[in-house]
């Protein structure tokens, strides 16, 4: 432990040494001052650098003139053998970062800091000035490269390029037979499609009802008849749904009743003084679609199913198992596949547009189907329609709020176009 008195002597000494104190340079801002360098490689001390102004500020702007480590500066140095300059790299360097550069002054123990710009230096070979590289050929970087690998590289890198060189194609050997393969591809490909027949047969093996390519209207583009047979609407009866009271009582009688779409539909649909019959018997329809997917789900049996979908005539029930399920080869049993199901939810949805006067809200479907809306969407898209928000014409057109231009729909527009397909990427 030290003693009292030499305690009491090292704290005077810390006492009377004078403290460093930091300030800000006077100096005007705009006023040369001093440079960052960053270096690629040692420079000589001998070599004199100067500063030039790429860009003279003129009295004519109204702007006062930057601050020296704003101002557009070139650093340039030149030695006996090589040249030094502000390289382009220099104006992504700085970004986000300032640089401050002290001086210390020991008489008045002041420290003043300055802002100074940072420059990225690149160097150039005096002697090599004005000689244009030469240039090297795909081949000769091959070589390079088996040359650098047989030399260093490995056993098994040494294996690869050896076997690349035995597997290397002879191309003065094929000059005899080139036109014998050009001949036989020609006589091979004659049979491809062209691209309107290879579009033509992909159209018409679409999972979407029958549609009409050359629709002049939404309206033309899945007609009512190519979805719903004129036997099956003329048998779809919606007077108890004009004589019930009240909403709930309407919900009760349709053949599926956990639809937030087709309730919200329908209560909409009596909204106004009187309904349009055309709009019941569709949304009839759809609920009976939404219940005949429910009685299909796990195992198809045509009892079943007419007694769970009571409300639903026999005709109707008929069609849609008709044309929605498919029998095995050798099999008397009715199952869905995924292409039946898939052209069962598209014609619910061509349905749903013509309500929706071909703007349809796909998130309350995909809660009505339990299926992510990514899902539904990509079937609304298999349709034709493009999945983006209303414009102010269709907000008028559609008699809704301006609040509701917030909300992506599904739309179908003409000319009808159908999504292409996505180009694979290459591995």
């Amino acid at each position: 432990m030290a003693s009292p008195a030499v305690s009491k002597k090292r704290k005077r000494v810390l006492d009377e040494a004078p403290r460093a104190t930091f300030a800000l340079s006077a100096e005007p801002v705009s006023q040369l001052g001093p440079v960052l360098a960053n270096f690629p490689l040692q420079p000589s001390k001998s070599i004199a650098y100067k500063c030039y102004l790429t860009k003279e500020h003129t009295e004519d702007d109204d702007a006062e003139k930057p601050a020296f480590a704003e101002q557009p500066i070139l650093i340039a140095g030149e030695g006996n053998a090589v040249e030094f300059y502000t390289s382009d790299e220099t104006q992504r360097a700085p970004v986000g970062c300032r640089y401050l550069v002290g001086v210390h002054n020991k008489r008045t123990g002041i420290t003043k800091f300055r802002e100074a710009p940072l420059h990225i230096l690149a160097h150039e070979v005096k002697a090599l000035k004005g000689i244009d590289p030469t240039a090297v050929s795909s081949l000769q970087r091959l070589e390079a490269r088996a040359a650098l690998g047989e030399t260093f590289g490995t056993k098994k890198a040494k294996l690869a390029i050896r076997a690349q060189a035995r597997n290397k194609v002879d191309v003065s050997a094929m000059e005899g037979v080139t036109d014998h393969i050009q001949e036989s591809i020609q006589k091979n490909t004659q049979a491809l499609p062209t691209k309107d027949e290879a579009k033509a047969a992909a159209d018409s093996t679409r999972l979407v009802p029958a549609y009409n390519a050359d629709a002049l209207s939404p309206e033309e583009i899945y007609p009512r008849s190519n979805i719903i047979p004129d036997m099956e609407w003329k048998v779809l009866s919606v007077s108890s749904l004009t004589a019930a009271q009240s909403t709930a009582e309407r919900i009760a009688l349709l053949p599926f009743k956990r639809s937030n779409w087709v309730n919200e539909h329908l209560s909409l649909a009596f909204a106004g003084p009187t309904p349009k019959r055309d709009t019941l018997k569709m949304l009839l329809y759809i609920s009976s679609i939404f219940a005949f997917r429910s009685a299909t789900f796990k195992k198809i049996e045509k009892t079943a199913i007419q007694e769970k979908l009571s409300a639903v005539p026999s005709v109707v029930i008929d069609g849609l198992l008709s044309r929605f399920t498919e029998t095995a080869r050798g099999s008397t049993e009715a199952r869905m596949t995924s292409q039946t199901e898939t052209l069962l939810l598209t014609s619910l949805f061509a349905l749903c547009l013509q309500v929706d006067d071909f703007a349809t809200d796909t998130t309350l479907i995909a809660g009505d189907l339990s299926q992510p809306v990514t899902k539904i969407n990509t079937l609304f898209k298999s349709l034709g329609c493009k999945i983006s928000k209303p414009s102010q014409a269709d907000l008028k057109r559609l008699g809704l709020p301006d609040s509701a231009g917030e909300t992506k729909r599904a739309m179908l527009k003409v000319p009808l176009e159908f999504p292409k397909p996505r180009a694979r990427r290459r591995t």
